[in-house]
């Protein structure tokens, strides 16, 4: 994995083969990052991070400067890993060991990025609850934008919050936003 921008620009990091993740690649990262960077200033922006594996959302929005960045997944040694590298190279992350339904399900605070994951052997209904629980819970500010990362398979534009969906080789994006209803 590569940091594509920011401070720690160029760097490598090689997480341990044996760890449960699938880090998105760098081409899509950076298409992505390049989506975002018209968006937002990332240093005024809160982000989270949901099934962050090992952390290549959350360390390319750390290098770039956000004001906070919130990872959260289940598996000890992926999170392990990650405050292991955000000690390593002083970034500004917090890392959460814990299931991310659970997370949703209890978090009080809103964030202005929420960029999600999931093994992309979920189902629909998992994939759906996540999009919900966002919304519901108010995770997200109203200016906000939750990006899901899925594969070609998956198809979530039927949900109400849908806004577009891009694609990067095996990797799409389905982006949501609160939409302003007029009435």
């Amino acid at each position: 994995m590569r940091i594509v921008s920011g401070k720690h620009k160029g760097i490598r990091i090689n997480a341990p083969k044996k760890l449960p993740a699938r880090p998105t690649t760098d081409m899509a990262k950076e298409a992505l990052f390049n989506i975002l960077n018209n968006s937002y200033y990332f240093d005024e922006i809160t982000v989270l991070d949901l099934f962050s594996g090992i952390g290549s959302i959350s360390i390319e929005f750390a290098s770039r400067g956000t004001k906070e960045v919130t990872s959260v997944d289940v598996h000890k040694k992926t999170t392990h890993f990650l405050n292991e590298i955000s000690d390593k190279y002083d970034l500004n992350l917090n890392v959460i060991n814990g299931d991310v339904y659970r997370f949703l399900e209890k978090n009080t605070k809103q964030y202005d990025v929420i960029f999600a994951d999931p093994p992309y052997d979920f189902s629909q209904e998992k994939f759906e609850k996540i999009i919900d629980l966002v919304f519901e819970k108010k995770a997200i500010t109203k200016r906000g934008m939750l990006i899901v990362e899925h594969s070609k398979k998956t198809n979530l534009s039927n949900n109400k919050y849908f806004v577009k969906e891009k694609k990067y080789g095996g990797n799409c994006f389905s982006f949501f936003e609160i939409k302003n209803e007029i009435g």
